[in-house]
Parts: structure tokens; C-alpha cells; sequence
């Protein structure tokens, strides 16, 4: 008890910092928004019509899309939000290059009222090297 009382300082910041390094993974089996591999995402495509949702900007989508999905970029996506009402119960799944702005506009989007709202681990990145199909504009 008396190593508790000379080191409480110590150990709130041991307490403090340990939460913060759990608080990330608890966020993420709370949260509204949940990461999904590519496996999962074609799961959620094809037994429920999910919705792809490419959030790169223009300039960024040289190397491909992944076939039929919209693209709003993340810097249009307030704006533009209205567009996927018509969505709005379908899961969407956002992605970009590598799964860094998706996780941006998948709040945005459950802040909207989507309700199953995903994020593509890898981005499209982990769906071409998965030997996925990507649609090439142009």
C-alpha cells in the first residue's frame, strides 16, 4: 500500500497511457464504421448489393477503379452526399488508394445516416493485388 501512495503519480500516467493504447481497438469494435478485407467486401457486394464507393480524387484514379462503383471524391463528398441517398440502404463500402481517406468519408457517411457504412482494408491497392478486376476509364 505504501508503494501506491509514493507512486500514484506513476501509476495514473501507466493507467492513462495503457488506455490510450487500447482505446484505437475498442473505437473500432464500437464504432459505426467497420474495416473489411476484400474477401468481405465481395461477400457484402454479391449477397447484398453493396455499394463501392471511391473516394480518391479524379487525378488519382489513373490505375483503375473497381468495376461499377461510384466516385465521389472525399473533398466532394459533403456536397455531393445527396447523391447516394438513394443508397442509403445498401452497405456502402468506401475505399481509396490505400485505405487512409476512406476512413474519413466512412464517418462522414455515418454521420449522414448511412447505417452500414465499411472501409476497404488495403484500398484498391489490396483489391488489385487480390487479382481483382479493375475498370479503366478511358
Amino acid at each position: 500500500m505504501q508503494f501506491v501512495q509514493n507512486n500514484w503519480p506513476l501509476i495514473l500516467v501507466m493507467l492513462v497511457s495503457g488506455g490510450m493504447l487500447v482505446w484505437p481497438f475498442v473505437q473500432k469494435r464500437l464504432g459505426p464504421v467497420r474495416e473489411i478485407g476484400v474477401m468481405q467486401a465481395t461477400q457484402l457486394i454479391n449477397r447484398q448489393n453493396a455499394v463501392m464507393l471511391d473516394v480518391r480524387e479524379t487525378k488519382d484514379c489513373e490505375g483503375g477503379r473497381v468495376p461499377n462503383a461510384l466516385h465521389i471524391p472525399l473533398s466532394e463528398l459533403a456536397k455531393r452526399g445527396s447523391e447516394l441517398g438513394k443508397y442509403a440502404g445498401r452497405p456502402v463500402i468506401a475505399y481509396c488508394d490505400r485505405g487512409n481517406q476512406s476512413r474519413t468519408a466512412a464517418s462522414a457517411l455515418a454521420k449522414m445516416g448511412f447505417a452500414d457504412v465499411h472501409t476497404l482494408r488495403g484500398g484498391v491497392r489490396a483489391w488489385s493485388e487480390a487479382g481483382l478486376p479493375l475498370r479503366k476509364d478511358g
